[in-house]
């Protein structure tokens, strides 16, 4: 699942410097059909070589003068991995080997939450984890990563991203807080899962956000989600079948406009939201995460030697 594995932070394709950014928006379902002239003006990209294989390709971008990076983690053309599927270890790797700080995510979940509709925006505050087969930790074989996860996104960036809404655009909702259960994939939920993640206190449910989260605390890198709601889970509403239609018949027809422009308020969003961060301390939890190994001398300040390679079991 991860790839091939090779010697951690050798940087890959064009020479020019991506290392300055300290901001990556990771894009979800639909990034790689966002309309030209979305994410700015187009400077690099490179892809990473970490000790778990290479990551996707990282973008270094340009919007009204403030720089950040890019990554679209299903693929560049279309939807070319699924998110069972994702590196999601090379990919968080290699944006703290560029000296990332602050991830904003965007994911497109099913709604679960009467209260929610296609086409809203979501801040999810919490997690539910139902992956299975995942990668889910740097520290395989160590006896480190033992870490509190609350918050369990950053809370300052999730400020940001609330304060950058303001009033928002038009017809567009956002929601401040949610609870996102993460499902294995990369087939779709049954009404009876939809029920039991309805009675966990889910909200929505997706596909991308574990170990994704999870991994970033462990290298202290400020992650905040930014859902786009995409469809009905399975049996919220009684929705006919449609054939060979996107989420065959889940997402109404009459929503679909309103969702396309969910997504692509993302980018906007995301970065009016870390400029205003931009050359700020961070005094969250996210950046301290690993702290007490550090001050018990078992591990330094080069995130690099604190990650097990692949496969490693000690003991």
């Amino acid at each position: 699942m991860d790839g091939e594995p090779g010697d951690p932070g050798i940087i890959l394709t064009r020479r020019v410097p991506l290392e300055g950014p300290r901001t990556l928006l990771l894009g979800g379902s639909g990034a790689y059909a966002l309309p030209e002239g979305t994410l700015g003006r187009h400077l690099a990209v490179r892809r990473v070589r970490t000790p778990f294989g290479l990551s996707n390709p990282v973008h270094l971008y340009d919007r009204d003068g403030f720089r950040y990076l890019f990554l679209s983690r299903h693929g560049e053309r279309g939807y070319e991995k699924t998110a069972p599927f994702v590196n999601y270890r090379a990919n968080i790797y290699g944006a703290k080997a560029l000296g990332v700080q602050r991830i904003v995510a965007w994911t497109g979940p099913g709604i679960i939450s009467a209260g929610f509709r296609p086409g809203d925006l979501v801040l999810p505050d919490d997690l539910l984890d139902f992956t299975r087969t995942r990668p889910s930790t740097f520290y395989e074989g160590r006896g480190i990563g033992f870490i509190r996860q609350s918050p369990v996104f950053c809370e300052t960036l999730r400020a940001s991203l609330r304060a950058s809404w303001g009033k928002g655009a038009a017809g567009i909702r956002l929601h401040a807080k949610g609870t996102y259960a993460c499902t294995e994939g990369p087939r779709l939920e049954t009404p009876a899962e939809v029920r039991f993640l309805a009675g966990a206190g889910a909200d929505m449910v997706g596909m991308t956000l574990c170990p994704e989260a999870f991994l970033a605390r462990e290298l202290e890198i400020c992650y905040a989600p930014v859902g786009y709601l995409t469809n009905y889970a399975e049996g919220v509403k009684p929705l006919p079948y449609r054939r060979a239609a996107l989420f065959e018949g889940m997402l109404p027809e009459k929503s679909a406009g309103r969702v396309e422009r969910a997504k692509s308020a993302i980018p906007l969003l995301a970065v009016a939201a870390t400029r205003v961060l931009s050359g700020k301390d961070r005094d969250c939890p996210c950046a301290v995460s690993m702290e007490r190994y550090r001050r018990g001398g078992i591990i330094g300040d080069d995130f690099r030697t604190w990650v097990a390679r692949p496969g490693r079991r000690d003991g």
